[in-house]
Parts: C-alpha cells; structure tokens; sequence
C-alpha cells in the first residue's frame, strides 16, 4: 500500500510526562453516538477515536497500518481468512479484561441482526457494515462469514471472498472495541448522552452535555503512550467563523474544518499554526433513481454539465481544493480510467437542450438538501449549495433547498422515499479505492440513490479481492467510467482541509484518515 506521508507541522518538542492541562478542541458539531459500529459521521470517529481502539491502528500522519490492538495479523494465500494475534495484558477502562471474548462481542454486534445485544429493536442501523464490508451475516453480499475465537488471544475473521484490505477496513475508526461488560450493563442507552462508554483508549469518558460538549479525561492505565494532558473537552461548534474566534480568542487550543478563506487570518495571528490536512476526501451531490425525473440519465448528465464545479471550487475553497470527475482523491489517480474526462463538462446551452430533449424543456422541480454542519469537503454547505441551485436554475430546474439537523439528515437521506438531490462527503478511512466507492456503491451502500446494478457490486467484489496495486487499477478504473457514465453522484471538490492551533499546541500531528488520538499532544507555555 502507498505511504501518504504528512509532514508534521506541529512537532513534539517535549516527551515528558502528562501535564496538568486541559486541551480544548473545537469540533464542527457534535457526535451523533459514542457506540462503535453505529455511526458514519467524522465528528462521532473524532470523539470515539479518544475512547475506543481499534484491532489494527496507522502510523501517524499516514494510512500504513500499524499494529493496535491486535499486534499481528495473517491471512491465507486466497485472502479468504484472516487471523489476528491480541496484544496482551490489556484492560478496558473499568478493569474488565481485553481479550477474544471482547472482539468477538463486539464485532458480533455490528455484524449478526439477531445478536440480541446489537439493540436492532432500538433503532440500531450499523449502516457502515453495509458500506465497508457488504452487509450482515446472512447476506449474499456480505464480507464476513463468519468470526472465531481461536483462543483467548486470538480471532478468525473467515470471509466469503479473497479481501486483501479486510485488515485496514477493521482498523477504521467505525470499529473501536468497547466493554462488553459496559454494555451489557447499560443495555440500548450505550452510546447516548445517558450512557458511560467504555474503551481501551488513551481517554475516559466524563460526561456528554448535548449541544455542548463531550468532557474526557486522561486513561493513567493505557496500555500504549498515557495522555499528556489530564483532561480533554470536545466542544460543539457548528459555525466555522465561530470556531475561528473562539480560537484567536484562546478559548479553544485546536481546531478543524476552518474555511479555506480563514487562511490568511491564521497567518496573521502570531499566536496561531495554520495546518493544512492531506487531500484525502471527496465532496459530492447524489441524486435518487427513485425520483422519476432524477432516474434518467440524460436528466442526471444534463444537470452534471450545468454545475460550474470549477467557478464554485474557485469561489469557496481559497485555492484548497481540486475539482475533477472521479471518486478518488487525487493521491490514488493510478486507479482512474484514462479515457474519461478530466471533468465534467461545463455548457449550460448543451445541459439545457438535453433536458428538453429528454421532456423537460421548461426543466422541473427539485428538491436539494444541503448539510447543517461544515465538514472537511463542505466547509460552507450553505452558500455552496446557493450556487449551485443558481447554476441549475439557469437550465430551467427549480431548486427548493432544504436542510435539518445533523443526525436526522444522515438517516433521513436512506429512509423512503429519500432526497431527490443532497451534498454529503467522504474522508478515506484506509487508502484504498476500495474504501471510496465501497463506501457510496454497491449492496447497502447505495441505498440512497437506488443504484446497484449486478456490474458495479460485482467490480467491488473483484476489487476487494486484488492483491497488487496493477491488478486493483484495472478493476478500479472500470468502476470509475461506469460511475461518471451514471453521473448518480457528482464528484464536486478533493479538498485540503485547513485546521489551526496555537502555537503552545506540540506533538499534533494530523491523519490524512480524518481522525487520531491525541494522547501526545503537549501543552507548552499554556497560559
């Protein structure tokens, strides 16, 4: 797998031990759940990352996977079966032990609809099994066929085809291991304001003040580096602009998912590091084949060469984003089709003929739903969205925005009948292309827009199952003429997240993945 090396900007100057410090983050929301294996979203990773580990972790700044809570781990020639040796002498935050009983409770949960303590009956989705690993036990789609505990210390993943990346999938941050005696204990309300989750990480969980904050302190019984701060609050700030005052003004010492226009301002500051994250992201406008205007692909194609993508990525993103017509971020290029256009076509005169051509010569309605919250490749989902209903309007279609909170908008989005048009995103968790179009394409993943034909799920397949770089490029470039050919999801921005901390922030050193723990941040001269 190709390193995606990230020079830390934040060096780590001091390695001394924990200070009494507390570190403040500015988060672009809050999380939707503190329960592993049942959420999606980037705010949710970010807190849990704190928590919770993971059986295979990466190298900072990197997508190399490295070992976590498994210290190795081994598949068969056919890379149908995977084995996982458990690091030893681990304990779980309120003392219960780490072992295979531990993984395999968990994983059970996410993967078997009939585990009686996955709390289906609650309103337990476990969407991102649908999404990273085909589904649950039972399906023809799904990856996992069946978990095994070899001995206390060791776990079998058997899987109904050859995964080569099955290891790194595991290592995402969906799936930290929790405490089964913490769930058990506190039944369906794991994971909800109400609920004290329970990792192996780096951080305990204090407290869960909606709309507020989630409040952690530093694990004095980690196994791996202890926190260099005694305590860690995670605030809920929606506004960008809000988050940048609150960082010049020093009540928070980090910061993520700035505008890209707030640049300069951070250089201005003395007091202040501007960072630039990694591209490892897509930003896309989904449309639903169950609307019957939005199932016609000329329909769809017309609207794709009505959207100026590169007069938008100009206007919002400071010179901090790309735009092109593929999936993947520009760093795994070597798996695009070569015969496809470097992006869509721009000429609203021809986007206009073909609606007429396909019926709608005085075009139509629609409704477009934009995101609550900024997020690395939205960093201003409003006005993003403004523009691009005015580009559509000038071929005639009548754009009715709509948007709602955070949480409801990422389940109502694969409830019936679902949006017509909506802009959501995606930062890698692993970097494989397997990871970008497994997560939007194929069984389950696509659920939203109602688009799976037999090609594209068995591509995903084939994909998952190349081992070598060439091999996956050939399969991975197929996928990607079939999708821009569909034009379900348009591709708009690969965007370089800004994030900012003062100056006394040391050891940060942020993952092109989205999240990591922050057990070696170190406060200097805090005042």
């Amino acid at each position: 797998m190709k390193n995606y090396v990230l020079t830390a900007l934040l060096s780590a100057t001091m390695l001394g031990s924990a200070s009494a410090a507390t570190l403040v983050y500015g988060g672009n929301g809050e999380p939707v759940s503190l329960e592993p294996g049942n959420i999606t979203d980037g705010i949710s990773i970010t807190v849990q990352r704190q928590i919770y580990d993971t059986l295979v972790d990466f190298k900072d700044g990197t997508t190399d996977a490295t070992p976590g809570l498994a210290l190795s781990w081994k598949s068969n020639p056919a890379a149908t079966s995977w084995t996982f040796t458990l690091r030893k002498g681990v304990k779980f935050q309120d003392g219960t032990p780490f072992n295979a009983d531990a993984v395999v409770f968990n994983w059970n949960r996410f993967w078997d609809p009939k585990d009686p303590t996955g709390f289906r009956d609650q309103g337990r989705t476990y969407e991102i099994m649908g999404d990273l690993l085909g589904g649950f036990k039972g399906d023809k789609t799904a990856v996992i066929k069946d978990i095994v505990k070899v001995d206390d210390y060791t776990v079998r993943f058997d899987l109904t085809g050859g995964n080569s990346v099955f290891p790194v999938v595991v290592g995402s941050g969906y799936f930290g291991i929790a405490s089964p005696t913490a769930i058990r204990a506190q039944g369906a309300k794991y994971g909800t304001p109400a609920s004290t989750p329970v990792g192996t990480g780096p951080f305990s969980f204090v407290s869960w003040k909606t709309g507020d904050a989630v409040t952690l302190k530093a694990n004095t019984g980690y196994w791996g580096l202890k926190p260099r701060v005694d305590t860690l609050v995670i605030r809920s700030i929606k506004d960008a602009s809000q988050r940048l005052n609150e960082l010049k003004a020093g009540t928070i010492d980090f910061a993520s998912d700035l505008t890209p226009d707030s640049l300069s301002a951070v250089k201005a500051d003395k007091t202040l590091t501007a960072v630039l994250k990694p591209s490892f992201n897509v930003g896309f406008v989904s449309m639903n084949n169950k609307n019957p205007i939005l199932a016609k692909q000329a329909v769809r194609q017309a609207l794709s060469m009505a959207i100026n993508k590169k007069a938008i990525a100009d206007a919002f993103w400071n010179g901090l984003a790309v735009s092109n017509a593929s999936f993947l971020p520009p760093v795994m290029g070597w798996a695009n089709d070569k015969s496809v256009p470097a992006d869509y076509k721009y000429d609203p005169a021809a986007a206009k003929k073909m609606l007429a051509d396909a019926g709608y010569p005085n075009g139509f309605s629609v409704d477009f739903w934009y995101m609550p919250v900024s997020r690395p490749y939205f960093p201003t989902p409003k006005p993003i969205a403004e523009a691009i209903a005015a580009d559509l309007s000038a071929i005639g279609v009548k754009v009715n925005l709509k948007t709602e909170d955070w949480a409801k908008y990422l389940q109502d989005r694969n409830k019936e009948p679902g949006f017509d048009m909506y802009m959501i995103g995606w930062t890698g968790d692993y970097g494989d292309p397997d990871n970008f179009y497994g997560a939007y394409y194929g069984a389950n993943a696509s659920d939203d827009i109602n688009y799976n034909p037999a090609s594209l799920q068995t591509l995903l397949e084939e994909g998952r199952a190349a081992l070598t770089q060439d091999a996956k490029a050939k399969v991975y470039s197929q996928l990607h003429k079939l999708t821009y050919e569909a034009a379900y999801r348009i591709p708009m921005v690969h965007s370089q997240p800004l994030a900012a901390a003062h100056t006394y922030v040391k050891g940060w050193v942020p993952s092109p993945l989205g999240s990591e723990a922050w057990n070696k941040i170190l406060l200097v001269g805090k005042k």
